[in-house]
């Protein structure tokens, strides 16, 4: 079974129905599970009730949680969540958690993973930066993944672009590809940003993800574009982080099979649960194809 490690955040999310267990990296390990892969998680919840009961979850999800660290002093992390009439979710992320401290030293000497997994949210804290280059460079030869999330206002992108550049697969949103293209708001042009990324970012593919129009891909020089299937929008959280675990879990275990394929998988996954409330929903009568 191909294992990923997971790096970033695992916090709870308080929405106005409830607090859920969330994270981008938290909900692709939960998703990888759940596709036929060992995901590990590489995080720090704190030394509380709320840092036990994540622990508890993630155990009972399946998720490994050997490199999941108890911070002596700072708090398990949480986030402010509010939802629009369309569903879309706005965070305020709390400061000084624990996953802001995260050691890396239990992973360092085990087997190495097929893939490394990482957002860009945890690099807020410089210890995060350090940590998870000690990571990249004790595994030189995993699949690493950047999944782009700038949250304002932890989104300067100076400190990432170091981390960008190790990535084998960059997966950003529309607005996040506008912006790093500098592009405009009414800019649709994707497959000219993805290009532009991808001559900024040699020898990585470029994926980015449109909502309800699906997603596009570029490696090297092949392009390709899927759409999405029609559902009705509960929450979109954790939607993006169910496309990349599909991707990722697709991709390691099928890599016979081309990025077309591979995309419509992420792209229904992200649908499904974006159709369904909570970043972890029951499954039910959903099967993957790939």
């Amino acid at each position: 079974m191909h294992r990923v490690l997971c790096f970033g955040e695992i916090l709870w999310d308080l929405l106005p129905q409830g607090r859920f267990l969330g994270g981008a990296p938290f909900n692709v390990a939960y998703h990888l599970v759940r596709h036929g892969c060992a995901a590990q998680l590489v995080s720090s919840v704190g030394l509380d009730a709320a840092g036990d009961e994540a622990l508890a979850c993630a155990v009972t999800a399946g998720v490994a949680t050997g490199a999941l660290g108890r911070h002596f002093s700072l708090p398990t992390g949480t986030a402010a969540v509010q939802l629009d009439e369309t569903g879309q979710a706005r965070f305020e992320i709390h400061q000084s958690v624990a996953w802001d401290d995260i050691t890396v030293d239990a992973v360092l000497d085990q087997t190495p993973p097929a893939a490394v997994v990482f957002g860009t949210l945890a690099l807020r804290s410089p210890v995060n930066r350090i940590a998870l280059g000690r990571l990249l460079d004790a595994f030189p030869k995993a699949w690493v993944v950047c999944d782009l999330n700038l949250r304002p206002p932890f989104d300067q992108l100076a400190p990432l672009d170091p981390f960008l550049r190790r990535a084998h697969l960059l997966k950003l949103n529309a607005d996040e590809a506008r912006r790093l293209c500098r592009r405009p708001q009414i800019d649709t042009d994707w497959r000219g940003m993805a290009a532009e990324l991808g001559a900024r970012h040699p020898g990585a593919a470029i994926c980015v993800t449109l909502g309800g129009e699906g997603a596009g891909l570029r490696d090297g020089s092949l392009w390709c574009r899927v759409e999405a299937p029609s559902i009705i929008v509960r929450d979109t959280i954790g939607a993006g982080d169910a496309f990349t675990a599909a991707l990722v879990a697709g991709r390691l275990r099928y890599p016979e099979l081309g990025w077309s394929r591979l995309l419509r998988a992420a792209c229904a996954l992200g649908g499904f649960v974006a159709s369904r409330d909570g970043a972890q929903p029951d499954s039910g009568d959903f099967r993957l194809e790939w």
